[in-house]
């Protein structure tokens, strides 16, 4: 779209020796191939530059003259007029990244993208009224690709490959978060970690691919008996670890017993073996100096299950 005469004289200036004419430099930004709207304090639409890449971008022309609350659902318009506001007080440059669905957008509900789109916001204040209002520029750039990227990066980096839970590394992390919120209000975590009883002799007896398979189906049934919050991880070898949050240890007890059966009916009807599992649980206490120490304690419980015979679980 041509951009307004009055912001194209604010801007027009002489660089380098040469003074672009208003039609050159409405060429120039039109060239330009993000998005770069001018919203004013009140979160309207004033004007519309660039965007000519459209492999990531539609005509958005019909949204000057708008308001984000015209176009966006009410949280996400909230959020966008928010961020209009910090870039106006701060007078700095204003980096966000956010994503925008078919459900933020009205009309859109049931015919926009089925994935939401990820962009990254530059959001700078300008040093002149438009329209009798403060108002900045945002330079919206497409990073749905890069973003998936760095998901799947991520993801590989805090998974364990060969049962698809969570690592040892992501386990700490986790752990400590929820250490950090037990230390403020108290809140509960019950862990459990256990081992498959005599894991050895099964890689011994029937070749590693068996064990492989045991150690897969154990994930699946985590994942199918433990609860959304719940976290799972395989920490090395035969050895897993369950976070239960906002569950104190009695209550786990049952959780992980209940999980325990599940593992070693499966394993059973699945494999035609006899396998069966041990664990250890605690939760967090006010004694403890670090999360390592619950990790000890559940340690220590699982050491007590496979010396009283194995099969079993112990709180400690």
């Amino acid at each position: 779209m041509s951009a307004s005469p009055s912001l194209l004289s604010l801007v027009t200036q002489k660089e380098s020796g040469t003074l672009f004419s208003r039609e050159q430099l409405t060429f120039i930004l039109s060239a330009l191939p993000d998005p770069a709207f001018i919203l004013t304090r009140s979160g309207r639409y004033a004007a519309l530059f660039g965007g000519s890449d459209h492999r990531y971008y539609h005509d958005g022309s019909s949204l000057v003259g708008q308001t984000v609350f015209d176009v966006l659902n009410e949280d996400k318009a909230e959020w966008f007029a928010g961020e209009i506001r910090h870039a106006l007080d701060s007078r700095v440059l204003h980096i966000v990244e956010y994503s925008l669905a078919g459900s933020d957008v009205k009309g859109l509900q049931d015919t926009g993208p089925s994935h939401p789109i990820w962009f990254e916001g530059r959001i700078q204040a300008l040093d002149f009224p438009v329209d009798g209002e403060d108002a900045v520029v945002w330079v919206a750039s497409n990073i749905t690709e890069k973003n998936a990227i760095e998901t799947r990066l991520r993801l590989q980096s805090e998974t364990d490959a060969l049962t698809g839970l969570f690592n040892r590394r992501k386990l700490m992390d986790v752990l400590d978060s929820r250490f950090e919120l037990f230390r403020q209000d108290h809140h509960p975590t019950a862990a459990l970690m256990f081992d498959v009883d005599n894991f050895k002799h099964i890689n011994d007896v029937y070749g590693h691919p068996a064990g492989d398979q045991v150690l897969v189906l154990i994930a699946n049934a985590c994942k199918e008996v433990l609860r959304g919050s719940d976290f799972a991880a395989r920490i090395g070898g035969d050895e897993f670890v369950i976070l239960m949050p906002s569950m104190r240890r009695d209550h786990g007890h049952l959780v992980a017993d209940r999980l325990r059966q599940r593992i070693s009916s499966e394993l059973t009807r699945t494999l035609n073996l006899s396998i069966t599992i041990s664990g250890g649980l605690s939760e967090f206490s006010r004694a403890d100096k670090t999360c390592d120490d619950l990790l000890k304690r559940a340690d220590d419980g699982l050491y007590q299950s496979k010396r009283a015979g194995r099969d079993r679980l112990t709180a400690a």
